[in-house]
C-alpha cells in the first residue's frame, strides 16, 4: 500500500497501472466508513499477494486528485489498468463483494483452477456459435448470480443481433452499472442503438456539424448511429471532437460514451505466464491514451 500525491501519482499509480491494476482507494481522515474500508482492501492487498496494488488518496490533502477523479462521495475505489480507470465503487462494500469487484479485473492465481464458463465451454459448442449461446444460457440458469457470465452472454447476443434476448438477458443488470464497467458498457451500447434508430439521417447531421463544428447534440447523435453500427473508431473520432473542446459536455456524456466503446472493442482477459504482458488491442492502447491526455491536461 501506497500514498499517492500529486507527485508521484504518474509513476505510481498510471504507469504502475501498466503493469499490474491499481486499486485505488479516495478517503478521508474524518469519514466513518473509510476507516472501515482501509483495513479491508489492506487484507485483500496481502491475500491477494500482488495481483494488484494498492494506493490510497487522502481526499482533504489532495483535492486537486479528488477533483480529477469527480470524487462526490467517499469512500470512493477506482481500478485503474494500463493508464485508465475500469472499474469502481462507492461506499463500504463487504469482504465478499469487494472480491468478487477484484476477480473480474486481476489476473487468475497460478493454482487456481479456471472456472466454468464461456471460455471452457464443449468443443462442439466453441465451433457452432449458436452452440455456444445455448450453452451459455444453459449455464446462466443453472447460477443466475453469475454476473461475469451474464455480461459475456449479453454481448454474444449483440453481436449476433438478437437484441431482444439481449434486453431480456441484461434485466437483472441494471441495479449494477455503477459497479460494472463491463454491464455500463454494453448499457451505452443499447441506449445507442435505441437512440440511433429515431434520429435524424447522417446527412441533416453532417450539415449541421459543417454549420457549426461545435453542435456536440450532432456530434453525439452521429457517434451513437456509429456505435450502433459497430464503427467503434469513427464513433470515437466523433467523441474526441466533443472532448477536445469539453470534456465535461453534458455531464460528461461523450466521455461515458468513449469508455464504454474502449470496453466493447478490449480484448477479453486471458490468463498470461509469469514475466509475459497481457493481451492488448494497439487500436484500442492508442485511444486510450488519446483520452487520458484530455482527461489530464
Amino acid at each position: 500500500m501506497i500514498d499517492a500525491t500529486l507527485v508521484n501519482f504518474e509513476t505510481e499509480v498510471v504507469e504502475a497501472s501498466r503493469t499490474v491494476p491499481v486499486l485505488v482507494d479516495l478517503w478521508a481522515p474524518w469519514c466513518g466508513p473509510c476507516r472501515t474500508l482501509g483495513p479491508l482492501l489492506e487484507k485483500l492487498e496481502t491475500a491477494y499477494a500482488g495481483r494488484f496494488k494498492l494506493v490510497k488518496i487522502n481526499t482533504e490533502d489532495e483535492q486537486d486528485l479528488a477533483a480529477a477523479f469527480g470524487v462526490r462521495s467517499i469512500p470512493m475505489v477506482v481500478l485503474l489498468k494500463d493508464g485508465q480507470p475500469v472499474d469502481g465503487f462507492v461506499g463500504a462494500l463487504p469482504e465478499g463483494q469487494i472480491r468478487q469487484f477484484l476477480d473480474r479485473h486481476v489476473p487468475a492465481a497460478e493454482d487456481e483452477e479456471q472456472a466454468p464458463g464461456p471460455d471452457t465451454e464443449p468443443a462442439a459448442a466453441a465451433q457452432d456459435p449458436g452452440a455456444a449461446l445455448q450453452h451459455m444460457q444453459q449455464a446462466l440458469a443453472a447460477n443466475p448470480a453469475d454476473d461475469a457470465l451474464r455480461v459475456d452472454l449479453v454481448h454474444r447476443l449483440m453481436l449476433a443481433d438478437r437484441l431482444d434476448e439481449a434486453r431480456e438477458a441484461f434485466a437483472p443488470l441494471l441495479g449494477k452499472l455503477a459497479i460494472d464497467q463491463r454491464a455500463s458498457a454494453l448499457k451505452e451500447w443499447m441506449d445507442a442503438i435505441d437512440a440511433s434508430a429515431q434520429a435524424a439521417p447522417d446527412e441533416a447531421l453532417a450539415q449541421r456539424i459543417g454549420a457549426d463544428r461545435r453542435d456536440f447534440d450532432a456530434r453525439f447523435t452521429l457517434a451513437r448511429r456509429r456505435m450502433a453500427q459497430r464503427q467503434w473508431t469513427a464513433a470515437m473520432d466523433e467523441l474526441l471532437e466533443i472532448l477536445m473542446r469539453d470534456k465535461n459536455w453534458n455531464e460528461q456524456a461523450a466521455r461515458k460514451a468513449y469508455v464504454a466503446v474502449l470496453e466493447l472493442m478490449a480484448p477479453a482477459p486471458q490468463k498470461t505466464t509469469d514475466g509475459q504482458p497481457p493481451v492488448t488491442d494497439p487500436t484500442v492502447e492508442s485511444y486510450r491514451r488519446r483520452l487520458s491526455m484530455i482527461v489530464l491536461s
